[in-house]
């Protein structure tokens, strides 16, 4: 077997943790015709399949996972030795996964979880799909349910609600239009929710949650959203009540091991107290 660069098995990881190649291309900036290729060029050198590929995207095959297991391996203890390094440097990195929105409600209200008299860094990793915290991919991670892994140490924020949203004033018929997330990048139960009951009225997909938004704040229809996205905008409205169905519950999760590190500590203290302060905003309880 002919020697393989990382940035060959870094590439592997997107694909694997995306789920093909239009998230990949996103998270990369190349294109998944590139990618594609790529990954092709990984199976030959290896000589064993790697994804099963389907018209909704990719999945691991047997051996890909097993590659996917080592090489995690490898990055968490490149992020281990970076850590090391940057706390002799007296800055250390926290690294948090978490959704779309979550996110992006973080990133409106930063003062609340990092301020400049902190002495650590913060690298947010943001995707729909659940990031692994057993190799030290992330140090703390928000999952929209218990984990089961025995390595780590879990605490409930609470209740999260969806509702359907569109821009206020607009003529009922635009109720009718809905706008969707494209089906191979739907992955969480929000996102399938239109493709599964209002298939036949998309009129519009794209390929990042965020985009949702703002297309129905533009007018282009209606978007399943969080309700704590939805209901902070005076400009949208719901159509409809709450979606019950996709009412989910949501951890913040962290290792055993890391969880008595001061700066992670801080940070996960932080993010509780944030999102227990708004616990009504995301129930769905302040339309």
């Amino acid at each position: 077997m002919k020697n393989i660069n990382w940035d060959a098995y870094e590439l592997f990881l997107q694909v694997a943790r995306l789920g093909g190649l239009s998230g990949a291309a996103v998270a990369t900036g190349l294109s998944p015709a590139t990618i594609g290729r790529r990954m092709l060029d990984l199976e030959e050198a290896i000589g064993r399949p790697l994804f099963l590929r389907s018209r909704t995207g990719y999945r691991l095959t047997p051996d890909g996972s097993a590659l996917m297991s080592q090489i995690l391996e490898m990055e968490g203890a490149a992020r281990r030795i970076e850590s090391w390094k940057q706390d002799g440097a007296g800055s250390p990195l926290v690294k948090v996964a978490c959704g779309t929105w979550l996110a992006w409600l973080f990133s409106r209200n930063a003062s609340a979880i990092c301020t400049e008299r902190d002495n650590f860094r913060l690298d947010f990793y943001i995707a729909e799909r659940r990031a692994s915290l057993a190799h030290r991919e992330s140090d703390i991670g928000i999952r929209a349910f218990e984990p089961e892994e025995p390595n780590l140490a879990a605490t409930k924020l609470g209740e999260v609600a969806y509702a359907a949203y569109r821009a206020r004033n607009l003529q009922p018929s635009t109720a009718e239009r809905w706008l969707a997330v494209a089906e191979e990048d739907a992955i969480s139960a929000y996102l399938r929710w239109p493709h599964q009951e209002r298939a036949d009225q998309i009129v519009v997909t794209v390929n990042r949650a965020r985009s949702l938004r703002d297309l129905a704040l533009g007018g282009a229809g209606t978007a399943v959203l969080p309700c704590f996205v939805g209901d902070q905008d005076m400009r949208l409205e719901r159509v409809g009540g709450e979606i019950e169905s996709l009412r989910h519950r949501q951890w913040i999760v962290m290792n055993n091991d890391d969880r008595h590190r001061r700066e992670i500590r801080t940070v996960v203290d932080r993010m509780v107290r944030f999102v227990r302060d708004r616990a009504e905003l995301f129930a769905g309880r302040r339309p």
